[in-house]
């Protein structure tokens, strides 16, 4: 009902008018140790392994090869699949795009199917129909000596049969009769279970007789759904229907055989019994209960709109009772039409059951249907027209047939998408592996907190929060490209910029700072970085970081009234510009804060071209992190490095494979007297208004409690922790205005709102019976906890 996703509220991938040259030369990683990893686990799951030392270049046969020892399996018995793909040999990780810490699952083979032939096995001869003969049995002793076996029937009987799975009653016929001897006991001991069911559920028993033991085979007739026989019991089929009986005769308590369709009512349907509960006999209106499906279900209130076929129910009679020979059909009883829309009509054109070109019904042995849409064609219908029809096995019409082109047959190479035939290193001639950088990697994790467009701090980000990679950054959602150094659209102004000391005439003086526009370098041939070349202009990324000031856009440049009153922009540092600023960190990246433009203008830069200058200064309440009041606030809140899951134990694995030439690590390792750093200890504390809100949420206090746990670990993973708790089963972001279930789970009201507008009124966690009503009662505490916690992160909600 509720797809695990976070679709909730629908996150655009950047455009290319997002995507910025700015400072395009930072995070230009490739380094050695910087290699990417990936897991492998076998399909049940027993057995996993972390693969370190890979690259995206890495070739599947060489991955075989360093599978082998670790799972005891040789590589031509391994079969290797990524999200749904068998990875194929002769191609790269990169062609599945396989990531970092993704999952690979192993299929180890045991034996050679293709050798294993099973003969297969032949079909009784008392199970074989003569199709000439529509389906009637081909003659043998056996049949002639159970002519005799039933009291109530015999071979060749038109009868009505019920459908083992929707319980409406079909024509049929029987083609055998056979002892309980002969055929499979679980038949019978299922139907005999459906039996005691319909008994269960007051279905009415029309038959009256005790079960004689027999299995009688029966075909159904014209009904395509319904090709091969069945075995049925006595009490599943009955004589065939051949009475009419008029809608004036019949009175309250009746039981009746009614023509029905419990999707479309007021369209025609199969045939189910029926209970006469309600007549109108002015407006001709006949109410009553239908039994369906294979415990005989009621339906109640079911108006039957085919008022001049209802048939009376006939009873099973001995066969030297008879009054009537059970092997001619007298009444011929309308049926659902195959097409609902020409109604069958012959003369009627109709592109869903005939050409769906023409629409003609004409010459129907040189019509040929679509093995994929199921719809027909007319040999000379098609472009071009087929002079007979095909003899392969399945035949695609032109909208559904697969461009041959397309098709990556075995053995063959993977087809580029169109974005990676569009890269430089499609068409690179260089042997460098690109593939072993982190910035090559991609997002592994999106936010979702709040939209890409949004201005101001991120919900739950404090200021000097650092991480490894720019990657990281991005998952974040404080700058979301990997490489660009603004982030911004042209109409609406720029959410964040990075700083890496990527343009000379950068200057940083920590409060404020000199910032370089994006543009004017030719970045061609996968070029990271390169020269000026070219005079900047203001439009896209330099148009939108104008926009933030608060003074109307000018293309001579603009100075703000109020620089306060403008638009809010997000700051995070990198460790490459330490080179020209004091304040970019030593390590990884860091955000810094929010600031504003103050001006902007044009001038020629150091390179002999002109640039687009901006002048930012800080404007925010928490203290800058280089500062004394900064760096204590980093300590009370345990911001330390924030490194890709399974980064570190990644690197210690290669120390490990590398401790022959780490002397000096060898030494301190086999030093007794070596004391291993002690863990730091946080000085975090909740702040005092949202310990009031936890206390006061006396619904969830297990589950704060849990949370609680991790506050001396710091503020990163304690809300780190508090968002994982308290996120919506439904869509999976930090509940808002939740609603608390009797059952301890919290919900977006939004999401249980959509569940009861869809009659589904159970916990989507644990399908707990709910109460309509607690629709209203909002858990106010939890709802002022988590908005203290995470400030801003209903915006948009």
């Amino acid at each position: 009902m509720f797809p695990n996703n976070r679709s909730c509220r629908k996150r655009h991938l950047l455009s290319k008018n997002t995507v910025s040259t700015s400072n395009i030369g930072q995070e230009f990683i490739f380094r050695s140790l910087e290699k990417m990893w990936i897991q492998v686990r076998t399909m049940d799951g027993k057995i996993s392994h972390r693969i370190d030392g890979l690259s995206k270049l890495t070739k599947i046969e060489d991955l075989r090869e360093l599978l082998v020892e670790k799972f005891k399996a040789p590589v031509n018995q391994q079969r290797l699949f990524y999200r749904g793909k068998q990875l194929e040999d002769g191609h790269s990780l990169f062609d599945y795009n396989v990531g970092l810490n993704d999952i690979v699952q192993m299929l180890i083979k045991q034996v050679d199917l293709d050798l294993v032939k099973t003969p297969p096995s032949p079909k009784p001869l008392a199970e074989k129909v003569n199709k000439e003969n529509k389906g009637e049995p081909i003659k043998s002793t056996a049949a002639s000596q159970n002519e005799s076996l039933s009291r109530y029937f015999k071979i060749g009987d038109l009868i009505d049969a019920k459908d083992p799975t929707n319980g409406a009653w079909f024509e049929a016929k029987i083609l055998d009769i056979k002892s309980t001897n002969n055929i499979d006991k679980q038949v019978l001991k299922s139907q005999k279970m459906n039996d005691q069911s319909k008994a269960e559920n007051g279905a009415p028993n029309f038959s009256k007789v005790e079960d004689d033991g027999l299995v009688y085979k029966i075909a159904f007739e014209d009904y395509e759904e319904f090709e091969d026989p069945f075995d049925l019991n006595l009490q599943n089929i009955r004589p065939r229907a051949r009475k009419l009986i008029k809608f004036e005769d019949l009175k309250k308590g009746d039981t009746v055989m009614v023509n029905y369709s419990i999707e479309e009512p007021a369209e025609r349907g199969f045939w189910y019994d029926f209970v006469v509960t309600n007549m109108k006999k002015g407006t001709k209106q006949l109410i009553g209960t239908i039994f369906f499906g294979i415990d005989q279900t009621k339906l109640e209130n079911c108006k039957i709109m085919f008022l001049n076929e209802i048939f009376a129910i006939e009873k099973n009679v001995v066969l030297s009772e008879r009054k009537f020979d059970h092997t001619e059909d007298i009444v011929t009883r309308e049926k659902k039409p195959k097409c609902t829309h020409c109604k069958d009509i012959p003369t009627r054109k109709c592109k869903i059951c005939s050409c769906h070109i023409c629409g003609g019904k004409d010459v129907p042995e040189k019509q040929i249907i679509c093995d994929e849409c199921d719809l027909p064609y007319h040999l000379w219908c098609l472009k071009p027209p087929l002079a007979d029809i095909p003899e392969e096995d399945e035949w695609y019409c032109p909208d559904c047939k697969t461009d041959e082109t397309e098709i990556v047959r075995a053995g063959e190479k993977l087809k580029a998408s169109k974005k990676k035939a569009r890269m430089a290193s499609a068409n690179s001639s260089t042997t460098r592996d690109w593939g072993k950088g982190m910035a090559c990697v991609g997002r592994t994790k999106e936010c979702t907190i709040v939209a890409p467009n949004h201005f101001g701090p991120i919900p739950g980000v404090e200021v000097g929060t650092m991480w490894k990679f720019r990657v990281q950054v991005s998952e974040s959602g404080v700058h979301r490209p990997h490489v660009a150094g603004i982030h911004g659209r042209e109409s609406e102004g720029a959410y964040s910029i990075v700083l890496s000391g990527g343009y000379e005439d950068d200057l940083d003086e920590g409060e404020e700072f000199k910032y370089t526009g994006s543009g004017g370098r030719d970045l061609s041939g996968n070029k990271r970085c390169a020269e000026q070349s070219c005079d900047q202009t203001l439009t896209r990324m330099n148009k939108a970081l104008a926009s933030n000031c608060n003074a109307p856009l000018n293309k001579d440049g603009a100075e703000a009234k109020n620089w306060k009153d403008g638009k809010p922009v997000r700051v995070v540092r990198n460790c490459k510009g330490r080179k020209h600023s004091e304040y970019c960190p030593e390590e990884g990246n860091r955000y810094d804060g929010i600031y504003k433009v103050v001006k902007y203008w044009p001038e020629k830069g150091k390179s002999g071209y002109l640039v687009w200058r901006y002048l930012l200064r800080r404007d925010d309440p928490t203290p800058a992190p280089w500062t004394k009041a900064g760096k204590k606030k980093i300590k009370e809140l345990g911001l330390t490095m924030q490194y890709p899951d399974g980064y570190l134990e990644s690197l210690k694995e290669k120390e490990l494979s590398e401790d022959a030439d780490d002397k000096k690590g060898k030494k301190r390792q086999n030093d007794d007297n070596f004391q291993p750093k002690k863990k730091r200890k946080t000085l975090y504390k909740i702040p005092s208004e949202a310990e009031e809100h936890i206390q006061n949420d006396t619904l969830n206090k297990k589950l704060w409690d849990d949370c609680l746990e991790v506050v001396t670990e710091g503020s990163q993973q304690f809300l780190k922790k508090v968002e994982d708790v308290f996120a919506c089963i439904c869509c999976q972001e930090i509940v808002f205005k939740p609603i608390t279930t009797i059952c301890s789970h919290n919900i977006c009201k939004s999401c249980l709102e959509r569940s009861f507008k869809a009659d589904v009124f159970n916990c989507p966690m644990c399908r707990q019976e709910l109460d309509k009503t607690c629709i209203n009662q909002k858990n106010k505490n939890l709802h002022d906890a988590l908005l203290t916690l995470f400030p801003g992160y209903d915006a948009g909600r």
